[in-house]
């Protein structure tokens, strides 16, 4: 288990409506606050989108925690983390699993919540060393329902062979350390565009939003013109209400990738 001095969640008291409310859920890869191709530096207008969306809990893959290279040379780099910046006053609570790590800095998947998070832990499920992926575990005090929520932040790899195991790995995490009545989201970029790993997440008692609302998983990738079923959004144990791909301006110029906003009872 890695454990970042950096990221250790911030917890201040902070109240997100009523018990009947439902949960609003967003996730996205940031692509590391770049556009697609790298061609320009979008993150303080990434910033403004994420906070206007107001989600209860946000699920961010290919965010920087550091990056010294780019802080001398892009205009308009944040003093502190990615995630850091993202959270501003909105988020209180954080986490960040630090998946790749390079001379320049290092980057991997970050969880920003209106809830307080009284536990985290990164679990690395490269299978290789080229290409390096994590799942961001981490468990928030869901006060109005006086439970504790579970919630885990994916990125899994571009080939078949290593998604199939990260995904037996990622059954084998909830098995392990989620109880079998805790509610829980499972969210981010699985890069599953075979729709292989779907069915085995279904048999581990998960629930696609998207596919459940409108009977196909969400095309999301690329941003522009979307045709490939990427960024997912799992529950159990909770009701999913409504879903939306934000694939529209100006989402479409903000990542690679677009957003998924998810509401869910």
């Amino acid at each position: 288990m890695y454990r970042d001095p950096s990221s250790e969640p911030v917890s201040r008291p902070r109240g997100t409506g009523g018990a009947d409310t439902p949960l609003t859920v967003l996730t996205l890869n940031l692509h590391k606050g770049f556009t697609a191709m790298n061609r320009h530096f979008v993150l303080p207008a990434l910033k403004a989108a994420v906070q206007h969306c107001d989600a209860d809990i946000v699920f961010l893959q290919e965010v920087l925690g550091q990056h010294d290279t780019h802080a001398q040379r892009v205009h308009g780099w944040p003093a502190q983390s990615q995630y850091e910046y993202l959270a501003d006053s909105i988020w209180r609570d954080f986490a960040y699993g630090r998946n790749a790590v390079y001379p320049q800095g290092h980057h991997g998947n970050a969880v920003l919540s209106k809830f307080p998070i009284v536990a985290w832990r990164n679990q690395d499920v490269s299978v290789h060393t080229i290409e390096k992926r994590g799942l961001l575990h981490g468990e928030l005090d869901w006060k109005t329902r006086g439970k504790t929520l579970h919630v885990i932040c994916a990125h899994l790899g571009l080939l078949e062979s290593q998604r199939q195991e990260q995904i037996r790995r990622l059954v084998a995490l909830i098995n392990e350390r989620v109880p079998p009545d805790a509610p829980l989201i499972v969210a981010g970029d699985l890069n599953d565009w075979r729709q292989r790993g779907h069915p085995a997440l279904l048999r581990a008692g998960l629930r696609e939003v998207h596919h459940t609302l409108r009977g196909r998983l969400a095309r999301t990738f690329p941003a522009r013109m979307p045709v490939l079923p990427l960024d997912r959004v799992y529950v159990r144990h909770l009701e999913p209400v409504s879903v939306k791909v934000l694939s529209q301006a100006p989402w479409n110029r903000l990542s690679d990738h677009a957003a998924v906003l998810a509401e869910v009872a």
